[in-house]
């Protein structure tokens, strides 16, 4: 029998030179692996190969887990950039006017939502001449209206659930108006004004049926919330 090698030269030479450049190749080590096994036969165990699979599996899984974590992190630190550039765009008016278009305006565009409607509650009826120059943004509901839209209890605390992310078949034409009929999806938040004031509703809706779903989390939106109630009790003060 031959002991020749069966490699060429060169190949030889270049394992010799760096063996760590095929323990690092893991299709390599599996090839040489299940070449070891075959030459071993069929009726012998190799509880060594079997626990490197066993290894292997559990590698794949954690670079897959690795990878979504990775991929979630990045999604709400884009997310949080958003809702922060939205909110430092909603700062900067100092008309009330220009805050309410602005929101319909660059604040809509920052979020990617397709509408931003403000409802207030007011048990005043008569015609307001500023609705109407912003009744694409701002509207104006009776006493209730909120809680029978948004599903709570009247009276209720307005905390409980602040944030109100669902999927629809078509928009209510009070709240999303002439963008009602392609509104598949929105975020609901509640506003809460303090006390002796009624309570209002800041409306986005999306036509991306998976922008909003209640699947998702709110902290940021919440967030936003805070921010936006704030910033209505300056104007109504």
């Amino acid at each position: 029998m031959s002991s020749s090698p069966k490699l060429d030269q060169v190949t030889r030479a270049a394992i010799i030179a760096s063996p760590d450049a095929i323990l690092d190749d893991k299709d390599l080590m599996h090839a040489l692996i299940t070449a070891n096994e075959r030459s071993m036969g069929g009726n012998i165990v190799d509880l060594r190969g079997i626990a490197m699979e066993r290894l292997e599996a559990r590698l794949d899984r954690l670079e897959d887990t690795h990878r979504s974590v990775i991929a979630a992190a990045y999604e709400n630190l884009a997310g949080t950039n958003q809702v922060h550039r939205a909110i430092l765009r909603m700062l900067d008016p100092t008309e009330f006017e220009s805050f309410l278009r602005d929101l319909g305006g660059e604040v809509a565009e920052i979020l990617r939502v397709d509408s931003v409607t403000l409802i207030l509650e007011s048990a005043q009826t008569e015609d307001d001449p500023a609705v109407g120059r912003l009744g694409q943004v701002l509207r104006i509901a009776e006493p209730g209206f909120i809680d029978a839209y948004l599903g709570t209890a009247p009276g209720g605390d307005p905390r409980s659930r602040q944030v109100i992310l669902r999927q629809l078949q078509d928009g209510m034409t009070t709240v999303h108006g002439s963008a009602a009929g392609w509104i598949r999806s929105e975020a609901c938040l509640r506003l809460d004004f303090g006390p002796g004031r009624l309570p209002g509703m800041l409306a986005l809706g999306a036509e991306d049926p998976h922008q909003f779903s209640p699947q998702q989390g709110t902290d940021l939106l919440s967030f936003f919330a805070g921010v936006f109630e704030r910033s209505m009790r300056h104007w109504l003060s």
